[in-house]
């Protein structure tokens, strides 16, 4: 089960998708497929068919977007955050190979196109929380098992 936590950034992300798709890509891809449609016959016009493609993909995203705002719940910083690894935190982790990683644990709505975003949800997010710096943490994934110590936990106030 997805964990429907967003941070505050993330929630301003995911309400600019949605107006951009509704408000300047959706009349577009309209305006495109009429302009295709009234070209005629419509069984070998590319166009027409590209554009009603892009118009369903569009509709159904924007749909999954509204069900995802009524459903997500915001995260605002707490001052009981700090000096833990919790929802919103960057971290700074390093293993006993001297391999140091930063990242932000967020809700999985938030971690597409970052690289430097983990989901709340995942196995690294999951064993880090509510540690401290200086803390070992053993990361169980799928195929391994590392040891990470937590160097430096940050938020954004």
């Amino acid at each position: 089960m997805k964990t429907m936590w967003i941070t505050p950034e993330g929630l301003e992300k995911v309400k600019a998708e949605l107006d951009h798709l509704w408000k300047v890509e959706r009349p577009e891809t309209t305006q495109k497929v009429a302009w295709a449609a009234s070209l005629g016959d419509r069984s070998e016009n590319a166009d027409y068919h590209y554009n009603k493609k892009r118009l369903r993909e569009i509709d159904k995203r924007v749909h999954y977007l509204r069900k995802c705002l009524d459903d997500l719940n915001v995260i605002h910083y707490t001052p009981y955050q700090e000096g833990k690894v919790m929802f919103g935190a960057w971290v700074e982790i390093e293993n006993t190979k001297g391999h140091k990683i930063r990242f932000r644990i967020v809700g999985g709505e938030e971690i597409f196109e970052r690289r430097d975003y983990i989901s709340i949800d995942s196995p690294m997010a999951q064993a880090l929380l509510k540690k401290e710096v200086g803390e070992e943490v053993l990361v169980q994934t799928p195929t391994v098992q590392i040891l990470w110590r937590i160097k430096k936990i940050e938020y954004e106030k």
